[in-house]
């Protein structure tokens, strides 16, 4: 199995998402697009930061997720 993306966006939603799926006991991957486009000297555009959980987690982070997301 791979990983999953979740959620795609502000840095201050993801963080907020991985301390809630994590709170279950899920693992969370983030990947922070804005700090990689600046160490690599180019500027970013689109979503800046995407959160991924292993898709074996999901039925387990899915509540948490679909809770965030009405939410916010």
């Amino acid at each position: 199995m791979g990983l999953m993306k979740v959620f795609s966006g502000s840095e201050i939603l993801a963080l907020a998402l991985k301390e809630k799926i994590e709170a279950v006991g899920v693992d969370t991957v983030i990947k922070d697009n804005i700090q990689s486009a600046r160490l690599a000297g180019f500027g970013s555009s689109g979503s800046a930061v995407e959160l991924f959980i292993q898709e074996t987690d999901f039925a387990k982070a899915n509540p948490v997720i679909e809770e965030f997301r009405l939410n916010i």
